[in-house]
């Protein structure tokens, strides 16, 4: 079964936000890998536009190709070891704006649901008792007349872990062509998830800075 087919934007550049001899930051669009695939087809990305221009430019984090937002690459090795290890002991803030269907009981909470592979559907998750441990923290920023627009604040970083949170209290994000309907699919061009703050303390100046794009929907 095959879920990925692969047609990056064709505008060349990046949405370039900051750069410094440290880091930069940029708000990828909709589309396009973070970074190459294994196919040959696949080698254009966030990093390899950016490498372009920039070739000392280091991956950090992800986004998946769908979702757009802010992200943050490094310059230097020593800020790639700082900023992977802000990463890794939750010292960053995530911010996601989602559509998702439907409207929800509760107008903020938290999901707590352990993620792992889905050996019937590789690459795609589910939830795993015996998975890795997934937080996701929601509010509800506005009810419409048959969907919602949610804020989602990750304590984790697992694959699709939005996708799949949402997907099990019952309400997948509106243009998810990995878990949603076909129906709720096709109620947007592209999937409704936009990573529209990060936070981080800058690896030289130690400073904490904040980047922000506004979502789309």
């Amino acid at each position: 079964m095959q879920f990925f087919t692969y047609t990056p934007p064709s505008v060349p550049w990046l949405d370039l936000r900051y750069i410094d001899e440290q880091v930069i930051i940029i708000n990828k669009p909709s589309g396009l890998l973070s970074n190459p695939g294994m196919a040959e087809h696949t080698f254009d990305s966030a990093i390899t536009r950016l490498q372009k221009v920039y070739p000392e430019t280091i991956l950090v984090h992800r986004l998946d190709c769908d979702t757009s937002g802010v992200m943050v690459f490094a310059r230097t090795k020593q800020a790639e070891s700082n900023l992977k290890t802000q990463f890794q002991n939750k010292e960053t803030e995530k911010e996601y704006i989602a559509e998702i269907e439907g409207k929800l009981t509760k107008k903020s909470g938290t999901i707590d649901l352990s993620l792992g592979k889905d050996e019937k559907r590789i690459p795609l998750q589910k939830p795993r008792k015996d998975g890795r441990k997934a937080v996701t923290h929601y509010q509800i920023i506005e009810e419409r007349s048959d969907n919602s627009l949610i804020k989602l604040t990750p304590e984790t970083g697992r694959t699709h872990q939005l996708r799949v949170h949402m997907l099990a209290l019952g309400h997948p994000i509106l243009g998810d062509d990995f878990y949603a309907t076909d129906c709720i699919k096709h109620k947007r061009h592209r999937l409704s998830l936009h990573a529209q703050k990060l936070s981080f303390t800058h690896p030289n100046t130690q400073k904490k800075m904040t980047f922000f794009s506004k979502h789309p929907f």
